[in-house]
């Protein structure tokens, strides 16, 4: 098992398993060689923990989806929808094969764009916000000010952010408080619930 606790069970395959509610050990498929980086399955089961009393009915959004491991765990949880943003086309095709084969479509968006031109072009309010973009691409705050800017938030929204633990600390807004926090060797991840 690699470090990223993902089981390669294909030469050219690597898989997920999703780690609760009705889509309990689903698998996705990703490429061994792909760029995306998943969230690990122990601190999935810790970010469900937290969102656990919030996560049913929510309208989500995924700003960098990559595997969309996050998006699917909420759906499993019976979040009402998840819209899934990334602007790789590659991610793109292979996030549409998972949700196809675990039959979920009636319940997301699948969107190749750019985080900070759909925040700025469509006019969405979510519920909970996942921000966790690949660890060379350091957009995390501009992606948390576009969420305030556009108004994508409304009072008592949740805002995940998984980052790399060397990276600067991030610009978060007044109105966001921190609800949980964790960190492990490598990343540090924050939970955040927007208060008017």
């Amino acid at each position: 098992m690699n470090q990223y606790n993902i089981k390669i069970n294909k030469k050219k395959h690597g898989k997920i398993r999703i780690t609760g509610g009705f889509l309990k050990n689903s698998i996705i498929r990703i490429h061994r060689n792909s760029i995306i980086r998943p969230t690990t399955s122990f601190i999935r089961e810790k970010l469900f923990n937290w969102l656990n009393s919030y996560i049913k009915h929510a309208n989500c959004l995924d700003c960098f989806a990559g595997s969309g491991v996050l998006g699917i765990e909420s759906i499993s949880r019976y979040a009402q929808s998840v819209t899934f943003i990334d602007n790789n086309k590659k991610v793109i095709l292979d996030l549409n094969n998972n949700v196809k084969k675990i039959n979920i479509l009636n319940h997301v968006k699948i969107v190749h764009n750019n985080i900070l031109r759909w925040l700025k072009q469509n006019n969405c309010i979510y519920q909970i916000v996942f921000i966790d973009p690949p660890f060379n691409h350091q957009i995390i705050n501009k992606t948390v000010n576009y969420l305030e800017k556009y108004n994508c938030l409304t009072s008592n929204s949740f805002i995940y952010i998984e980052k790399k633990n060397d990276l600067l600390l991030i610009d978060i807004p007044k109105k966001w408080i921190l609800y949980k926090s964790t960190k492990t060797k490598n990343i540090a991840c924050y939970l955040y619930v927007k208060q008017y």
